[in-house]
């Protein structure tokens, strides 16, 4: 009888397994997390004197960046992108958020390196659709 012992393999511990759950764990987390963001644009007003306003009523106000894209308020107050930049598609946003009243106050808040012709577009289409108080927001000048 020949009871000699067989060469045992030495014992290695495998990490793919691992690798596997810890990506898993990591793509569970990543689809699972909200995220908070904010629905904010960042506008550089052209600056102005002048007296600040008091409350106002409402207000229709017509958002354009500095890469000249129409951003309209919403019932909510926020800006909404418009779904592309055609002149229809601007004039019948603003027929929509006007409803019937004309009367109300039209504000463009156009970036200080808005594309001119975004502005001019802007103020004739405000025309053609009957807007007649049409303003531009500013910022006020600090020490003046």
């Amino acid at each position: 009888m020949n009871f000699s012992r067989r060469n045992r393999q030495p014992l290695e511990i495998t990490l793919t397994p691992m690798i596997d759950v810890v990506f898993l764990l990591l793509i569970f987390f990543m689809v699972t997390t909200t995220f908070n963001q904010q629905t904010e644009l960042k506008i550089n007003l052209p600056e102005a004197k002048g007296m600040e306003v008091g409350k106002e009523p409402k207000k229709i106000v017509l958002t354009i960046n500095a890469e000249g894209l129409y951003f309209i308020n919403g019932e909510d107050g926020l800006p909404h992108q418009l779904v592309n930049q055609k002149q229809e598609t601007l004039k019948r946003a603003l027929i929509q958020t006007a409803g019937n009243s004309r009367l109300m106050p039209f504000v463009i808040s156009a970036d200080g390196k808005t594309p001119h012709q975004a502005v001019v577009t802007a103020l004739d289409i405000a025309s053609q659709v009957g807007f007649k108080h049409i303003t531009f927001a500013t910022k006020s000048i600090p020490g003046l």
